[in-house]
């Protein structure tokens, strides 16, 4: 690549100047700022988590003495980004001997010199550096040898705050895509609460009166004239599923079948689907059909006790385990207006009550599913409510995809801006500008002179 006028190719070693050591074991009761490698969020860029330590329990690899400004880059391997600029208020605490320390020559902005080695290009070149060694790391000298290009000192702060201002919209639109989400799941919230307004608005009325449904005494609320209540097992069969053991081995029929960790609020996970051994009797009696609703039994969390998903058929002769409980609607209800009831704010606050435990595993049971109350309208009426509910499920996950693709397009845009910088186009050269060459020879002499 041809450098811009003024600007010169040179290398990281030689626009740094050498770092302080340090030895905080040396002074046993002063209290430390510990910067390690697992203290810098390498998708920030920035340090989160220092730790606080006394000299005394300082790790032996705490060696490094850290100034406001200086740049932060991880030599291990697996953590090459990680890589952060020192605040003013960790200037003077310690860093590892695992993190190379850069503080850049008089000259020299640390802003700009923080931005080129944060750079994918230059982290491409690191874990090149670390091809073939047998601890998974880099050296300093490693670093130090990097390769980059240098504009005269009054370009790199004309590039540094271009580059802050631009930055500083980039976060500002990530920011506002990060509420996506959040709207996105309100949005879900209400259109639920929305379809079940008949029971939301009796709840917000009053207490819950005991009342007699299906033969069994439950808590509910009045509800209106063509709506009405049942208890989950009456309109629905509800069972259990295959209970794993060794014997299980041994069969000769195996079926692939689901289990707790493929069953998620409205989604399901197939990358990883078991196998289990069963009779064909067990098999017919536990199968998963399309429209079968699939419940998780327990959670050691209640508000993940009771997630559900409908099974579209996506594996043939599909079994389940038994604590996710299987839940198949009758001629008088929809599976996904069940499924929605299930999800639904109120719906949620049923199944928690039911599951609450004090002994830290919160559990359903096919006895407690079964007795769960439903609230029915028509059929007409259902298939309207899960219309709407799907309509709008629709607009929420379009939303979060059009914020993702917007992410991904500032992550584009952010790379596309840095690389402009580094190669001399982000802004206007200035003739008058000192060329990096003689400030290159500045930093030299001064080495030189010691």
């Amino acid at each position: 690549m041809t450098l811009p006028k003024g600007w010169v190719e040179t290398t990281v070693g030689e626009v740094v100047r050498p770092i302080e050591t340090a030895n905080p074991a040396g002074e046993l009761n002063s209290t430390f700022r510990y910067v390690d490698i697992g203290a810098i969020d390498n998708r920030l860029l920035s340090i989160t988590e220092p730790k606080e330590i006394l000299g005394r329990d300082a790790p032996s690899r705490a060696r490094r003495r850290i100034r406001n400004g200086d740049i932060l880059f991880s030599t291990v391997r697996p953590y090459l980004k990680n890589i952060a600029q020192v605040p003013a208020d960790l200037d003077g605490e310690i860093t590892s001997t695992g993190i190379c320390v850069l503080r850049g020559q008089e000259g020299v902005e640390s802003g700009f010199l923080f931005r080129r080695v944060a750079s994918q290009d230059f982290i491409d070149a690191m874990t090149r550096a670390s091809d073939g060694t047998m601890y998974p790391a880099i050296a300093d000298k490693d670093v130090f040898s990097g390769a980059i290009s240098l504009p005269p000192a009054a370009e790199q702060r004309r590039i540094v705050a271009k580059l802050d201002a631009l930055t500083a919209r980039l976060a500002r639109a990530r920011a506002e895509l990060d509420r996506v989400p959040v709207l996105a799941e309100r949005l879900r919230e209400v259109a639920l609460r929305k379809a079940y307004s008949p029971v939301t608005a009796s709840a917000e009325l009053g207490e819950a009166l005991d009342t007699s449904i299906d033969g069994r005494t439950l808590p509910v609320y009045s509800l209106a004239v063509d709506w009405t209540w049942h208890a989950l097992g009456t309109i629905a069969a509800v069972t259990g599923g295959l209970t794993k053991n060794a014997k299980r081995a041994t069969l000769q029929m195996q079926v692939p079948y689901l289990r707790v960790a493929n069953v998620y609020a409205n989604a399901l996970r197939l990358d990883d689907i078991a196998t289990i051994g069963c009779t064909p009797a067990e098999l017919t009696k536990t199968r998963v059909e399309p429209g079968d609703i699939l419940v998780v039994e327990g959670n050691g969390s209640l508000d993940q006790v009771g997630r559900a998903a409908v099974w579209s058929g996506e594996i043939a002769g599909c079994s389940h385990q038994n604590h996710l409980i299987r839940v198949r609607a009758g001629a008088s209800v929809l599976p996904e207006f069940l499924l929605w009831w299930l999800l639904s704010p109120e719906g949620r606050s049923r199944i928690e009550r039911l599951a609450a435990s004090t002994s830290g595993l919160h559990t359903l049971s096919i006895s407690k599913i079964s007795g769960l109350p439903i609230p029915a309208p028509s059929l007409p009426v259902q298939e309207t409510i899960v219309s709407s509910i799907k309509s709008a499920f629709a607009r929420a996950d379009r939303m979060e995809a059009e914020a993702a693709r917007a992410r991904a397009l500032i992550d584009r845009l952010e790379a596309a801006i840095l690389a402009k910088a580094f190669r001399g186009e982000l802004v206007p050269q200035d003739p008058d500008d000192e060329p990096a060459g003689v400030l290159l020879d500045r930093i030299r002499e001064a080495r030189a002179a010691g």
